[in-house]
């Protein structure tokens, strides 16, 4: 048997595209299930390079500045890595149920970035890679 869980109106929507589900198995769900955000909106970001973003060895996104992923999964250990290609971070957390996890990534670039930049036409860029509290 199928029910409604909440009306259309109200704003305590279950994620995942649980509406409907039956009670017992979204509360089964919900104590299985945590997030991570990763955003990239720092308006320290140099703007250029792309940095990815990877959970337990799988990609997730691929982040520009200004973009944000948002990405659900099982409670527990994790390892949650950012790269831009020259440098990479790493963070291994254990989530609990319910928890929501954010992180900020930011492509720094150094005092002489842009004299590189003028002259190889390209410049390394540091990483920051920081849970936020």
């Amino acid at each position: 048997m199928w029910i409604a869980l909440r009306d259309s109106t109200s704003k305590n929507i279950p994620p995942g595209g649980l509406e409907g589900a039956v009670v017992s198995d979204v509360d089964a769900r919900m104590s299985d299930v945590a997030c991570i955000t990763v955003s990239r909106r720092s308006s320290s970001d140099a703007g250029v390079r792309e940095i990815f973003v990877l959970v337990d060895g799988e990609s997730i996104a691929v982040l520009k500045h200004g973009e944000a992923i948002t990405h659900e999964l099982p409670a527990g250990p994790h390892r949650i890595r950012a790269h831009n290609t020259l440098f990479w971070k790493t963070h291994d957390v254990v989530l609990q149920p319910g928890e929501h996890a954010r992180f900020t990534a930011i492509n720094r670039a150094g005092w002489a970035a842009f004299g590189f930049l003028m002259v190889l036409g390209a410049t390394p860029l540091g990483l920051t890679f920081e849970r936020e509290t």
